[in-house]
C-alpha cells in the first residue's frame, strides 16, 4: 500500500533543492541566472564598457545610473527579460529618462560586442545587482 503512492526519498530531496535553487529572497531566479553566467557576466561588465559608465559592480556613475533595481529608467519591472533587451538593443539617446545621463547605451556593449550567449550573462550579473537580498 505505501510503495505504490510514495516517492524515494532521495527524489522529494532533490526536488526541494531545486525549487530553493529557483528562488533568491523570496523572488524566482530565472534559470539563465546561474553561476556560471553571473561569473562571466560579472567579467564582462567590469572589465568592458558597461562598467565605464555604469561603475564597477553596478554602483552608477556620470554617464550612466546605479543597476540596484531601486529605479528602473529603461524597464518596466528590471526583469531578466527587459535586462536582455536592452542591453540587446541599448538605449537611443532620444529614449535617455535621466538629464544628467546624456550618452546613449550601445547595443551589444557597443566596441564589446556581445554574442547572444554573452548578453545572457551579463544579463544574469546585472540581475543579481538588482534583486540583492
Amino acid at each position: 500500500m505505501f510503495g505504490r503512492s510514495l516517492l524515494p526519498l532521495s527524489l522529494v530531496a532533490a526536488g526541494l533543492v531545486t525549487l530553493s535553487a529557483c528562488h533568491l529572497g523570496g523572488v524566482h531566479t530565472p534559470p539563465q541566472v546561474t553561476k556560471a553566467n553571473i561569473a562571466l557576466g560579472d567579467s564582462l561588465f567590469n572589465s568592458g564598457a558597461c562598467q565605464r559608465c555604469h561603475g564597477k559592480g553596478g554602483v552608477g556613475a556620470a554617464n550612466a545610473p546605479a543597476l540596484d533595481g531601486k529605479k528602473w529608467l529603461q524597464a518596466k519591472t528590471g526583469s531578466y527579460d527587459e535586462i536582455v533587451k536592452i542591453i540587446t538593443d541599448g538605449v537611443a539617446q532620444t529614449a535617455i529618462k535621466e538629464p544628467t545621463h546624456r550618452f546613449p547605451m550601445r547595443a551589444r556593449g557597443g566596441p564589446m560586442n556581445l554574442t547572444d550567449p554573452q548578453v545572457q550573462a551579463v544579463a544574469a550579473y546585472v540581475w543579481t545587482l538588482s534583486h540583492k537580498k
